[in-house]
């Protein structure tokens, strides 16, 4: 082999007589730009370094020949002796253990071909250890399909894997540890420190600041990253409202800093915050992949493994912990087991574009999913779309973030999920699949705050747990064939707002908390309802349940109507108000609304084929067991043009028939048509009444009020009415507290 150290000039350099040399039938030259080439590596290592110039650099054409994509420049180091890893190191003294490597020479971006890797038949995973351990190296790129056999773990940060839509496989990969979603092919894993620090606050920390108590703020540093945790509440072993990683921005005082953070949730006095540092990986992005993962054998269980190692056996692509800024775009993964994406102590960061079809299970706990983020702040998930998935988006203890413009098929297992860890301020926008918040169970705390949904389609909306200030805006619940409870929203009233919403089936409202400064507001809504649903949540067996509660507050519904009434119960309610909103009854034999509001207001609108009858005031008190009666107390308001027509199957528009209710009527401008005889504008059979209809017009019917509802303590005015061809032969006897002739004009 020619001597390298007979062409070299005086100043370390090849000598310029190299550009017309050649050697070993081609495999080393110099062109005429006074470049040094060899065809391959192989040739590379073949080339003696003896008396060789630190510095030497070489074009290699290819991996394994020239132009095969694994070309690159070569620089030699005289002094290094790093170990030989295939791609960016070579050693050309073979085992001998001699100083002077062929070192790649790069601006930052490396590639598996460097390696000798040009499809997924020779596994990736030195490779990929290589280029992730080199800190010059900040973008690997991928040209051809992969394979890896090993689940990665790095706290590298300031890299990016821009797999460039190629396929990557994990034939053969070894087994995960049970149980755990973070055993993806890529986890990238932030450092937890030693630092600690422990504080029992001895003030309370008020909602939406951004001030926390610390033992000693000497301990802490403008730019750090803490993991803060607050004690669990005493309703479950999860229920903690702060337990995110946080950024200090400043040192207030000896016992406060500053972080990145607006607290959710207020947390008071005596609970215990515990602080960790914990440097986190910062902007490790994974790109353009699609993922085909291991096939788990079925199993009809959802919690009993058929064997050992069974959750062991999938794989998936990537997963994060303690990471800042660590965006995932454009993954198109089929076969997984664990969430695609594994997100647990992130901030800021990005997923988008990506795609999971036909997970290979959805029934185990944590599996099929595209993405779950446990204790994250600012992530933002868009453009993504899943297919029979267990969920696309799944947020566990997550504040401020957003999800947008993402689309599920074959959607029966909810791709929007929180699991009620105290997740805050979240905004939805534009997409479609079931929703359900809140939803997991007293472990987490079945508790959210401040969730907007905008322009949504979904085959249900849940949100009936401890959900505070939830908004809905153009969203629309629609009835899929064969799905237990489609077309139907259950929401809590706890500062709810809906606007511009349909449901195809019912809307249902419950009371699990009360923690909202906010009216209740439903507006330019329509809703189908289910014959035999509730509206509002009676007191009854099952009702003390989280997400069944009565509803002990008020209601303003207005511009909206309500469709297919059959036999509907709006079981509580303290204050209903109903403008301009209309009832329309499934056919002239159906069309009964059932209230038992404690008070019920109903500005214009009306009830066409459609009426209501009065059930009592819902909050029946219980004592010794048993249920005592008190259903005295409701009161009745219609005004302002409300309209009544048609027919129903109770035969009436207002009805009151339990004999332990006290009512008080006020009735006045409204125009109530009876479409038969039998039709009655109002009947009131029993209990104590109230009641007062003034300016109110009748045509048809009959009006029914029998001597029973109007003994002591009930008295009846009604006066400056029109009745046209109204039946009165039902109304009690004039007396001091009955008067219904003087005054009305009654047409026959």
């Amino acid at each position: 082999m020619e001597n390298w150290s007979q062409k070299q000039c005086t100043n370390g350099k090849p000598d310029s007589a190299l550009k017309d040399c050649e050697h070993g039938g081609g495999e080393y030259r110099s062109n005429a730009g006074n470049v040094a080439f060899v065809p391959s590596v192989d040739a590379l290592l073949r080339l003696s370094v003896s008396g060789l110039a630190s510095g030497t650099t070489v074009r290699v054409g290819g991996y394994r020949e020239d132009g095969d994509g694994g070309g690159k420049w070569v620089r030699y180091a005289e002094d290094s002796r790093r170990a030989d890893n295939g791609g960016t190191v070579h050693n050309p003294h073979g085992v001998e253990p001699c100083s002077g490597r062929w070192e790649t020479v790069h601006e930052g971006t490396a590639d598996f071909r460097w390696f000798g890797i040009f499809d997924a038949t020779v596994d990736a995973d030195d490779a990929l250890e290589a280029m992730v351990a080199d800190r010059s190296i900040s973008r690997i790129e991928v040209h051809t399909d992969l394979n890896f056999a090993r689940r990665h773990i790095f706290d590298r940060s300031h890299i990016e894997i821009d797999f460039n839509g190629h396929t990557v496989t994990t034939c053969g990969i070894e087994l995960n540890s049970p149980d755990n979603p973070f055993g993806a092919v890529l986890f990238f894993r932030g450092l937890p420190c030693e630092e600690r620090q422990t504080i029992v606050l001895t003030e309370n920390i008020a909602e939406l600041t951004d001030l926390y108590e610390v033992a000693d703020s000497a301990g802490f540093a403008a730019g750090e990253w803490w993991l803060a945790r607050v004690s669990p509440l005493s309703g479950g072993a999860a229920q903690r409202e702060l337990d995110y990683m946080l950024k200090v921005t400043e040192i207030v005082d000896p016992t406060h800093v500053r972080f990145n953070y607006k607290l959710g949730w207020s947390i008071g006095q005596g609970r215990e915050i515990s602080y960790q540092k914990v440097n986190p990986v910062v902007r490790s992005c994974v790109r353009d992949m699609k993922f085909v993962g291991v096939p788990v054998p079925p199993t009809s269980s959802a919690a009993v493994r058929p064997f050992e190692t069974w959750d062991c056996i999938g794989s998936h692509p990537v997963a994060y912990e303690f990471a800042v800024e660590c965006d995932v775009s454009d993954i198109r993964a089929e076969g997984v087991f664990w969430p695609v994406i594994m997100r647990r102590y992130c901030s800021h960061y990005v997923t988008e574009r990506c795609e999971l079809i036909n997970p290979v299970q959805r029934d185990w706990g944590g599996t099929g999913y595209l993405t779950q983020q446990i204790h994250v702040l600012y992530g933002h998930v868009r453009d993504c779309n899943t297919s029979n998935a267990r969920h696309l988006n799944d947020f566990t203890n997550a504040g401020y973030c957003m999800v947008e413009n993402c689309h599920n098929d074959g959607d029966d297992y909810g791709p929007f999920v929180t699991h009620g860890q105290f997740e805050h301020d979240l905004l939805y926008i534009g997409n479609s699949g079931l929703l359900s918040f809140a939803n997991s169970g007293s472990t987490w705390g079945d508790s959210a705050k401040r969730i907007t949904v905008q322009r949504h389609v979904a085959s249900r909306i849940v949100a009936h747990k401890k959900l505070t200030d939830l908004t809905l805006e153009d969203c629309h619940a629609y009835y899929k064939e064969g799905m237990e409870d489609s077309g139907t929203i259950w929401a809590n009233l706890d500062g709810l707002v809906m606007k511009g919403c349909t449901a195809d089936r019912m809307v249902t409202l419950s009371r699990s908390s009360e923690l909202s400064k906010r009216n209740n507001v439903i507006d330019s809504c329509g809703f189908a309802m289910a014959a035999g649903g509730e509206l509002a949540r009676p007191i009854r067996e099952g009702t003390e349940a989280i997400g069944y509660r009565p509803v002990n507050g008020s209601l303003h519904i207005s511009n909206s109507r309500f469709d297919h009434v059959e036999d509907v119960l709006l079981g509580s309610i303290d204050r209903l108000t109903l403008d301009n909103t209309w009832f329309t009854g499934l056919s002239g034999t159906a069309g009964v609304l059932r209230i038992g509001c404690k008070q019920l207001f109903v500005h214009g609108g009306g009830f066409k084929d459609c009426g209501f009858e009065l059930t009592g005031r819902w909050d029946l008190a219980a004592s010794g067991g048993e249920e005592a009666n008190a259903r005295e107390g409701q009161t009745v308001v219609v005004d302002s043009g409300t309209s009544f027509n048609g027919s129903n199957g109770r035969k009436a528009f207002m009805q009151q028939a339990e004999p332990g209710n006290h009512v008080i009527w006020n009735i006045g401008n409204i125009t109530s048509v009876a479409a038969d005889a039998e039709m009655a504008h109002i009947r009131i059979q029993a209990g104590t009444n109230e009641y007062r209809a003034v300016g109110a017009s009748f045509t048809g019917g009959r009006l029914v009020l029998e001597e029973a509802g109007f003994g002591e303590g009930s008295y009846m005015l009604h006066t400056s009415c029109v009745e046209r061809h109204v039946d009165r032969t039902v109304l009690p006897a004039q007396c001091d507290s009955v008067r219904h002739m003087e005054g009305n004009l009654i047409l026959t």
